[in-house]
């Protein structure tokens, strides 16, 4: 994986810019490879937190085995928000501080599970497929919501999915993952299929909608969060 210091030397400050490196980084999404395995090796969740008053996110990776989920390593980083907010451009807020978290690993990766959007994202590039570029890891995008995209309503069984498209392009998958609990929205991001990505998602959801992988570091980003607010409040209140 390329040094953190390399990958943001030259970092994004204005939407245009943002926009040129977006068009560039989008050429060098690999999509013919079928990446690792379900249930093999280890997957990585990805999530982060703001605290927008006091402009700070704080970054949490998650190392999971694959075969029994159970936790390998954890690292969170906290840094300063790196871009402000435009739709469609939230990696740049948030790669900076999750490349943080991810050189606190010993641990490989594996196949890292984003909270939020790959090729599914109006430009194609979502934060799965950004941070897969910049690394070189095999990575994919677990949304809450399908953003701007359409999709018909996946059977109720588990396991269903229903296309998510823009205009007559498959974009991503709607994908249940609970029976009768509203779907998850799944797209590639880099160096993985859509298939293998929807077969990802329901190995790391035995019991809950959401992956195990985004679970465990949205609980841990949230605790950094807290913490990181924790160890500023003195100093504010000093002034």
């Amino acid at each position: 994986m390329t040094s953190h210091n390399a990958l943001i030397s030259d970092w994004p400050a204005d939407e245009r810019t943002a926009r040129a490196v977006q068009d560039e980084l989008r050429a060098r999404v690999v999509l013919d490879e079928p990446g690792p395995p379900p249930g093999t090796g280890h997957v990585t969740g990805v999530d982060v937190a703001y605290d927008d008053e006091r402009d700070v996110v704080a970054a949490a990776v998650v190392v999971l085995d694959a075969a029994t989920l159970d936790v390998v390593e954890e690292s969170t980083a906290v840094g300063t928000v790196a871009f402000p907010y435009v739709p469609g451009l939230l990696a740049f807020r948030e790669i900076p501080t999750v490349l943080d978290a991810l050189a606190g690993l010993r641990a490989d990766p594996g196949l890292v599970v984003c909270d939020g959007y790959g090729v599914a994202h109006p430009r194609r590039f979502g934060l799965a497929s950004h941070l897969g570029v910049l690394t070189g890891l095999p990575t994919i995008g677990v949304a809450k919501n399908p953003f701007t995209f359409r999709h018909e309503d996946p059977a109720d069984a588990r396991g269903s999915a229903a296309p998510l498209l823009d205009g007559a392009e498959e974009v991503g998958r709607a994908l249940r993952t609970r029976q009768g609990v509203k779907p998850v929205f799944v797209s590639v991001g880099h160096r993985a299929s859509l298939a293998g990505a929807c077969a990802h998602v329901l190995a790391l959801t035995p019991r809950y909608r959401l992956p195990e992988s985004t679970r465990r570091a949205d609980a841990l980003c949230r605790a950094a969060l807290r913490e990181a607010a924790g160890r500023r409040a003195p100093d504010e209140r000093s002034k």
